[in-house]
């Protein structure tokens, strides 16, 4: 069986935040270019699905939705925020973004292959359920979550974050639902502006908080003494990755010191909590990651770990 699956789509690299914007479609294409050499040979590869709009309306009221897609401008940019840019092809950009991890959720699932990495913009971990945000519009790992319970009978299933800005969006679709997990480290202070350890939800959130200038100790204490035990007590059968890579030493957008050898660190660790508890199954998101070369590196070495799972 091949491991890991890749999924991507042309039209994520359509989604035109505009000049100068850090989420821009240059990484997407850092990380393609990274995944062409020899090691990723036998890196299944498909192109992602558009998501069915019920699948999303799972977690996003309809009227949001249709809220978004009437917000998508027929040229140029329109902005839902100070941070949140559209253009005339994002409608699809995050349909694609949102169906990646969906199918992603379905292969696995299925035992196609053992894990997945969505290589996919828009992000989504910011994306409330009625707001988009910090250049998020649908929360593609939230809605992977409610698939994989709707969909494939998953009881209990957990999204662990490991981006430098929390995932406020995810933990506000999981908050007061004891049957789903999440779990942060991100720096604080920084956008935005939740995930104090204080905010647990129904007993289903772990929030591990860093400071500005943590490197790879603290980041590792963090998981190894907060974020994998409360992982282990909740003991999903399905688990996802907001998998952000801007806590990297040479990101603009964050003052965390983190290498790749942290993300690969982090990426076996997930794999073998996925071992004990889920079977294996493992479906990876892009989040964050605005330096090019730190993030092609780094999503490399956390898909060539995905690989030897």
């Amino acid at each position: 069986m091949t491991t890991t699956l890749l999924l991507t789509h042309p039209a994520c690299l359509e989604h035109d935040t505009g000049f100068g914007h850090p989420e821009r479609a240059d990484r997407l294409r850092a990380i393609e270019h990274a995944l062409e050499g020899e090691r990723f040979h036998y890196l299944s590869r498909e192109q992602a699905p558009l998501a069915d709009l019920a699948v999303i309306e799972r977690l996003h009221p309809h009227s949001y939705v249709e809220g978004v897609r009437a917000a998508i401008p027929k040229r140029e940019h329109n902005w839902l925020d100070p941070d949140t840019i559209v253009s005339p092809k994002s409608w699809e950009a995050a349909l694609r973004a949102a169906g990646a991890v969906v199918h992603a959720v379905d292969q696995v699932m299925a035992g196609s292959v053992k894990n997945a990495f969505c290589a996919v913009r828009p992000p989504g971990h910011h994306a409330e359920p009625a707001r988009a945000m910090g250049f998020c519009l649908f929360n593609n790992v939230a809605i992977g979550a409610l698939h994989a319970r709707a969909a494939h009978g998953a009881s209990r299933v957990a999204v662990i974050d490991f981006d430098v800005h929390h995932g406020n969006g995810t933990q506000a679709a999981f908050w007061s639902d004891k049957d789903l997990f999440y779990g942060s480290t991100h720096q604080m202070p920084l956008f935005p502006g939740t995930g104090a350890a204080s905010e647990t939800g129904a007993g289903n959130i772990c929030n591990a908080p860093l400071k500005p200038g943590d490197g790879s100790g603290a980041f590792r204490h963090a998981f190894g003494t907060r974020i994998l035990p409360a992982l282990d007590d909740f003991a999903p059968d399905f688990l996802l990755v907001s998998a952000g890579f801007d806590a990297h030493i040479r990101d603009p957008l964050a003052q965390l010191r983190l290498t790749e050898s942290d993300f690969a660190w982090v990426t076996e660790k997930l794999l073998e909590a996925a071992r004990k508890h889920t079977g294996g199954r493992l479906v990876s998101t892009l989040e964050g990651g605005y330096d090019l070369d730190a993030l092609a590196k780094s999503a490399a070495v956390h898909v060539a770990t995905l690989m030897g799972a």
